[in-house]
This record gives structure tokens, C-alpha cells and sequence, in this order.
């Protein structure tokens, strides 16, 4: 054993000395290198260390990210209204109506002399027209052209009028999903640079998810709602003109508000469009047949014209006189039940006030009494003050909040003096609700004051 370790010890010295000759002996690595070697091992990862980074890293980005949106819709607006400025929408405004003065008695007595004075010519000319008159003859033919001549004004005045759709989604015992359709005809009243503003009723508009409006063309757009108002039942939409077409523009025109403030307008000819049988783009003629009845409503005076036209229980549109002018808007909920459908139109020239509030989407005033003015034969009887004689009271009204009750008579509020109904209904639309107003009212002979905050209806 000895023997053998002693001859490889000899043989790796052999191995391992110089060269004779003086020469550098090479070097032949040999197995006792391997002490040289070295195993690089990975780093341990430290689980919690890399979820805490991740965790911040991510909840920086949220971070980012929410500044990024916040300052992006806080100052897009600003720059596009600095890059492209949009111009406000316009004002809403009616011209105001001129109304006609009474006829003092004294000027009736004038008038009466001058007719006397000037009968006696006018006697010598009625043989005159008697013999012209027998020589005119209205045939077939003309009666005939009496009625187109109608009918192109009728179509002239259509292009103002709209069909409005309504549409609610329900479902059913079996959890089918299905669409109620409800129609009604309505008017473009304005253009406020905006929109297209349309009046038309509001019971259609229950619930509904979605708003249609067809022009006279055919074409459709969608439709917003603006305001409506509870107390007559109607409503004004809004369709962006950006959401109609040129063309469609071309042929839509505004409505031609007239007034309904006319004693001549009784037994006058007027033709009902938009929906008065109940179907859309109807038409029908007719006469008035009264006017100036007082629908009794809390804080307004609207006036009713009822015509012999027979009409659809469901009735919609407007009402037109002979010069294209819309006096009415057609509602049949005043009807009298022994007129049965004949049809029935608030005056145009009372709800022009409540159509500007609407349309410019300010809300109403809310006072909540029925009055009346004050007839001075009632006034010199009675020797009750001139002002606004309080009819009734609403429940849960700020006038009854404020103490006003039946029997009042409302004679100043603040400064100004009141004489008429109308002239409080004119401080009450001039007002804001939230406002608080000092009646001054007179009371079984007594004087009283009470500070009304107006609310909202």
C-alpha cells in the first residue's frame, strides 16, 4: 500500500519539474483545481417587498389617472369655450298685445249721430247694391275654389306643425318586454339659436323614455323636455338644430302667435289642425261659437274659445284663423259634457305668458288663490275697496301659509297698487319663487298685512 502512494507521489513530481535545457515547463492542470470552483446562486425573492412596490406602483396610477380626468374635465370646457365659443341661447319673448280701449258711453252717443246723419245717402245707395247683388251668382265652381283656397293656406300653416311621439317600455306577466306608443300633435313656437321649441301636451309625456318629434317632411328627431306645467297640462321640448338637417329647416317655419283678446272673433271662420279627429294631419273647418269664458285655475285668467267643430275625444293641435295666425291651442279636458266633442282651445293671447316661462325654463311663481276683479256695482253697493277679491284659497298654498283667506280683497302689493286680477297676475310672473311679497288687504273693513314667500306649483 505504502509502495504505490510512494509511486504516484513520484510520478506527479515527475510531472510537475522543469525541463532540462533551462525551458519554462507548461502547466497541465491537474484535479487538485477544483477547490477553484465557485456556484453562483440566485437571490431569494422577497414576496412581500414586490407586492408592497406593486401595490404603490398601481395606486400611483390610480392616482394619476384620477387627476388626469379631473383637470381634463375641469379645463376642456374652458379651452373649447376659449377655442370655439358657443353662443348662449336666446331669450324667449312675445310682443306684447295692444289692447283695444272700451267705448265710453259719450263716444257711443257720437257715433250713433253720425250713423243717423249719414243713413240718408246710404238709403239711396241700397237699391244700387240690391240691383248688383242680384247679378252676382256664387255657383259650385266658386264654392268649390273657396275651399282650396283654404286648403293651400291650411298647408301653409302645417309646416309649424309637429307630431310628437312618446314611448314607454314595460313588461308584462311573462316578462316580455314591450313598447306603449302614445301620439300628439304640437307647434314649433320659437328658435332661440339653440333649439327647435315645440308646445304640445303634456299627458303624453308620463314616463316615457323616449321623446320623438316628425316635422311636416317626415323627418324624425329625438326630443328633450324643457319644463312643463301642471296647470294646464302643457309642455315645451327642446330639438337641437344641430340634430336637424338643412333641408328640413327650409321647410319648417315658426307659428304665427295671433291674439285671442278680440270681441270680432266671435262667429268667425277657423280651421283646426294637427290632430283634431284624433288622427295626425287632420284638418277641419268651422265657426267659433263663444269666447272669453275664465277656466278656474289657481293664479291665472286662461280664457277658452269653443268652436262647432266636432272633434276626437283625443283631440290635438291648434286652432287658425283665416290669416294663418294661431288662436288656440286645442284641449278638450274644459269641455262641457253636454257639448259632447265639439272642440275646445285655450286662448293663445293668456298662454303666451306661461309659453315664455317655459321656454326659457324659468319656473312659475306659486300664490295658489282664485280671484276675481272687483265690478264696481258690487264696489258702490258694497262699498268694498277696488283691488282683487279673493275667491278661494288652495290647500297647503303659501297664501294660506301667510294668512290670506276667502273674502279678502288684495289691494296693494309692496308699492304697487292693485285694481285688476290681471295686474296681480303680472306682479306674480315678474316674481321668482322664493320671493317674498307684502300683500295689503282689506278684511271686513279692516286693513291687513301679510308676507307671502312664493313657492313652486
Amino acid at each position: 500500500m505504502m509502495g504505490e502512494q510512494d509511486r504516484q507521489q513520484q510520478e506527479i513530481g515527475t510531472e510537475n519539474k522543469p525541463e532540462e535545457g533551462g525551458g519554462q515547463a507548461e502547466y497541465t492542470p491537474t484535479t487538485q483545481s477544483d477547490f477553484l470552483r465557485e456556484t453562483i446562486k440566485k437571490k431569494p425573492v422577497n414576496k412581500k417587498k414586490l407586492l408592497r412596490r406593486t401595490l404603490i406602483t398601481v395606486a400611483m396610477a390610480v392616482v394619476f389617472g384620477l387627476v388626469a380626468c379631473f383637470t381634463f374635465l375641469v379645463l376642456e370646457p374652458v379651452i373649447s369655450n376659449r377655442l370655439y365659443p358657443e353662443e348662449e341661447a336666446e331669450e324667449v319673448r312675445f310682443p306684447e298685445e295692444t289692447v283695444m280701449e272700451e267705448m265710453k258711453p259719450e263716444d257711443m252717443l257720437v257715433e250713433e249721430e253720425t250713423d243717423a246723419a249719414e243713413s240718408v245717402p246710404a238709403a239711396l245707395e241700397n237699391e244700387q247694391i240690391e240691383e248688383l247683388l242680384s247679378q252676382v251668382k256664387f255657383g259650385l265652381g266658386d264654392y268649390q275654389l273657396l275651399y282650396e283656397e283654404m286648403a293651400e293656406l291650411a298647408r301653409s300653416a302645417e309646416r309649424a306643425v309637429v307630431t310628437v311621439t312618446s314611448v314607454v317600455s314595460d313588461v308584462d306577466w311573462f316578462n316580455d318586454i314591450y313598447e306603449n306608443r302614445a301620439s300628439a300633435s304640437g307647434i314649433i313656437v320659437a328658435n332661440n339659436s339653440k333649439a327647435i321649441l315645440i308646445l304640445v301636451s303634456a299627458g303624453m309625456l308620463d314616463s316615457a323614455d323616449s321623446i320623438t318629434v316628425t316635422f311636416c317632411d317626415q323627418t324624425r328627431v329625438n326630443a328633450e323636455l324643457v319644463q312643463r306645467d301642471a296647470a294646464t297640462r302643457l309642455a315645451i321640448l327642446s330639438v337641437p338644430l344641430v340634430d336637424i338637417e338643412e333641408e328640413t329647416l327650409d321647410v319648417i317655419q315658426i307659428a304665427n302667435l295671433g291674439s285671442s283678446n278680440n270681441s270680432e272673433l266671435l262667429a268667425t271662420p277657423v280651421m283646426a289642425l294637427g290632430s283634431p279627429t284624433g288622427t295626425s294631419g287632420s284638418v277641419c273647418y268651422g265657426m267659433v261659437t263663444s269666447v272669453g269664458t275664465v277656466v278656474d285655475l289657481a293664479d291665472s285668467a286662461y280664457k277658452t274659445i269653443t268652436t262647432d267643430i266636432y272633434g276626437g275625444s283625443n283631440a290635438t293641435g291648434v286652432l287658425v284663423n283665416m290669416d294663418g295666425m294661431v288662436i288656440g291651442v286645442i284641449d278638450n279636458a274644459n269641455t262641457g259634457g253636454d257639448r259632447g266633442n265639439l272642440l275646445t282651445a285655450y286662448g293663445i293671447s293668456e298662454l303666451k305668458r306661461t309659453i315664455e316661462k317655459m321656454s326659457n325654463d324659468k319656473e312659475r311663481a306659486y300664490l295658489g288663490i282664485h280671484g276675481a276683479d272687483v265690478p264696481w256695482e258690487i264696489r258702490e253697493e258694497l262699498e268694498i275697496p277696488e283691488g282683487v277679491y279673493v275667491r278661494e284659497v288652495e290647500m297647503d298654498s303659501p297664501a294660506m301659509a301667510a294668512g290670506i283667506q276667502s273674502g279678502d280683497v288684495v289691494v296693494r302689493v309692496g308699492d304697487t297698487s292693485v285694481l285688476t286680477y290681471n295686474g296681480l297676475l303680472d306682479i306674480l310672473y315678474n316674481a321668482a319663487p322664493g320671493d317674498t311679497l307684502e300683500f295689503v288687504l282689506m278684511r271686513q273693513g279692516q286693513e291687513m298685512n301679510a308676507d307671502v314667500t312664493l313657492g313652486v306649483r
